[in-house]
């Protein structure tokens, strides 16, 4: 049976739990505010525009082309095309879910758009997705 005193000579015993619930809600504010920046592309593509609808999110393999000849593959660049398609390819083996998502610059060769959809798909890719921004009104 547990008896307190008041006794000021008496060891504190209890945990103070406050500073811990504090540092992890300042956890929780900087993961939310960070986590946008990680989704972010290996560089900037103009893409095109069409109506379409908003995908799910869930694990996936980002592919960015841009029209300087850059290539990535979720945050890897690479400028060689070979290089490029063998990461692609591996990347694609090595993913649970098989989901590419090709942001191709539209000003990006058409050629280069249907090879990486070829050699993605070629790799055992299940569902090929081309980003798009939305068209205004």
């Amino acid at each position: 049976m547990a008896v307190s005193s008041n006794n000021p000579e008496d060891p504190i015993t209890d945990i103070n739990l406050t500073p811990l619930v504090d540092v992890c809600l300042v956890l929780v504010i900087i993961f939310m505010v960070t986590a946008p920046l990680l989704s972010e592309p290996a560089f900037k593509v103009n893409l095109p525009e069409a109506r379409t609808q908003e995908g799910e999110e869930k694990e996936k393999i980002t592919v960015s082309l841009a029209d300087s000849g850059k290539y990535a593959v979720n945050e890897q660049v690479f400028t060689d095309k070979g290089k490029f398609f063998s990461a692609l390819e591996r990347t694609v083996k090595a993913s649970a879910s098989k989901l590419v998502v090709i942001k191709a610059d539209r000003e990006a060769g058409y050629g280069v758009l249907t090879d990486t959809m070829q050699r993605a798909k070629e790799a055992g890719a299940a569902s090929i997705n081309i980003a798009t921004e939305q068209k205004k009104k």
